[in-house]
């Protein structure tokens, strides 16, 4: 395949999946999910993963990752019993990450790059790279969410990943590291409402029907219903980047179950033309 976005994945990242050994039985399949999409990916040999967050927020300004190495501990600050302070270690892309900045800057989008060297990953980013990239191979850039951008520039940040991609001629995946429904509760093994289960299983046979300008349009409903996790804001970048992606044919794959977690609903898929 030429340059350009190669496969689009939501993944999730319930900090009850961080580690294995004490995770619970309702988390176990999520795990297995994670895992399976990192032996697809993988697989692809992308040149780079662009992984957006719902736990890294930024109020005003978008940022991309441009540390050479991404290197430190893992606390979850609103969990850190069950994420106390973990390693982690992946190589970053700096050049990608000075290239996307630069391209949706030219958009209009405020767009800056994070060089900080003190900067520490929230676990939005280190669940799921744990499980799809565990060796830590492959180059990761990581964006966060933006509170006062709309589902449209996210959208849009979603499309300029794909346009930076093909002027440099490489092979980038997206990863929306985020849950479906997130009306959270206390409970960690509750469900979403029979209701928001439902709008979830909507939205990802929708996906899988491939009618992507119909999922657009319809997505801020959902997102409102389903009371999507961020507002919808990082579903709709992985969203920007599929209608990039979909100027092919692209195939859908579910990996693992669908599983909840305090209320919230959560599943790994991918969409890539290399899974027709």
């Amino acid at each position: 395949m030429p340059g350009g976005v190669i496969a689009c994945g939501l993944t999730p990242h319930t900090p009850r999946m961080a580690v294995e050994e004490s995770a619970p039985d309702f988390v176990r399949p999520l795990i297995t999910g994670s895992r399976q999409l990192g032996e697809l990916i993988r697989g692809l040999e992308p040149d780079c993963l662009v992984l957006q967050t719902t736990h890294w927020v930024s109020t005003f300004n978008w940022y991309a990752t441009a540390q050479p190495v991404h290197e430190g501990i893992c606390v979850a600050e609103e969990a850190p019993d069950l994420i106390p302070g973990l390693p982690y270690r992946h190589p970053g892309y700096p050049d990608f990450a000075t290239a996307l900045a630069e391209g949706a800057t030219a958009q209009d989008i405020p767009f800056f790059l994070n060089t900080s060297a003190h900067y520490r990953w929230d676990y939005g980013a280190f669940v799921p790279l744990k499980y799809i990239d565990p060796e830590g191979t492959l180059p990761v850039v990581t964006l966060p969410t933006v509170i006062l951008s709309d589902l449209d520039e996210c959208m849009r940040v979603g499309r300029v990943v794909d346009e930076t991609a093909r002027a440099r001629n490489e092979r980038v995946v997206y990863l929306s590291s985020t849950a479906l429904s997130h009306a959270l509760v206390r409970g960690p093994e509750r469900w979403p409402t029979d209701e928001r289960r439902a709008l979830d299983e909507e939205f990802v046979q929708r996906l899988e029907s491939g009618d992507l300008q119909a999922l657009i349009r319809w997505f801020p409903d959902y997102a409102r219903a389903s009371v999507a996790e961020m507002g919808g804001r990082v579903v709709a970048g992985f969203l920007g980047a599929l209608s990039a992606m979909a100027s092919q044919p692209y195939g859908a794959r579910r990996f693992g179950e669908y599983a909840q977690s305090s209320g919230s609903g959560n599943l790994s898929i991918a969409l890539s033309p290399e899974l027709i």
